[in-house]
């Protein structure tokens, strides 16, 4: 699987940045129209590829406060189509994270857009999100996929993920948790911090990289002063926050600081 995750990238440790969509139709903060939302997000998906990175990842995270799981069609109708619409523009390798936890309509959206990957969470072990109670949906996801056709879609699942209380399985460690997602059928491992913007623990990375076979991306907290500790223990990175002006998320991509990172990660090559 890593082999053919790399071949994805073409290259073997992908830097994949983030384009945070703006508040979509029906949710709190939706200001701007359909062809705007659009506009700001090829503005965005163009200065990712022109700083040099090697894939993207949407995100609907400025749909605050987020649905848990179900998501209306209207959602997954503009992600499909902002979707279809980076990766034809930017030729870049691209996939979809619908929050919160709203993986079927993910993958309905990657599939529609012709998108070569999905970020899930709540793939194995329940917890508790800012959103309540999240189960988990692996089996059902995965079904979902294979009545699809959509095998050719990678899942890669967060573990332990951010913005989340895991105390009812605190009896299941990082480790334990990864083999069970691994098990379950996930193409790939996400580690974060806590929260948005915070990097993972290294010793927790540490464990995981000599004890999983699938690919182990780094979701969080990766910036241009911190990357050479972390570039030997993942097979990819999702970069958001630093990407952005002043390296806050909500803000637009910032091309200066995504060619910043970009070489300092030649450097490690």
């Amino acid at each position: 699987m890593a082999s053919s995750f790399n071949r994805l990238f073409e290259v073997s440790k992908p830097i994949i940045g983030m384009i945070h969509v703006p508040a979509l139709p029906g949710t709190p903060g939706h200001a701007l129209s359909v062809d705007a939302i659009i506009e700001r997000c090829l503005e965005d998906g163009q200065a990712l590829k022109n700083g040099g990175v090697h894939g993207i990842l949407i995100e609907n995270m400025h749909d605050v406060p987020y649905l848990n799981r179900h998501v209306g069609p209207e959602i997954t109708a503009m992600m499909s189509v902002i979707g279809k619409e980076i990766k034809y523009h930017t030729q870049l390798p691209c996939g979809i994270q619908i929050l919160a936890g709203a993986n079927e309509p993910a993958l309905a959206a990657a599939m529609a857009g012709c998108l070569q990957f999905i970020r899930a969470e709540g793939f194995v072990y329940g917890h508790v999100a800012d959103e309540g109670y999240m189960n988990a949906d692996a089996p059902t996801l995965l079904r979902k996929r294979k009545s699809l056709g959509a095998d050719h879609i990678y899942i890669l699942t967060d573990v332990k993920k951010k913005h989340a209380s895991h105390t009812i399985t605190g009896d299941v460690d990082l480790l334990d948790t990864a083999h069970s997602a691994a098990f379950f059928g996930a193409d790939g491992l996400v580690i974060t911090g806590t929260f948005t913007g915070k990097p993972p623990d290294l010793s927790g990375l540490l464990e995981l990289k000599n004890a999983v076979t699938i690919p182990l991306i780094i979701g969080s907290g990766m910036t241009s002063q911190n990357i050479h500790r972390y570039y030997n223990l993942a097979d990819a990175f999702f970069v958001g926050s630093f990407f952005k002006v002043d390296g806050k998320w909500e803000n637009r991509v910032d091309e200066d600081r995504v060619s910043l990172f970009m070489k300092q990660v030649a450097l490690l090559k």
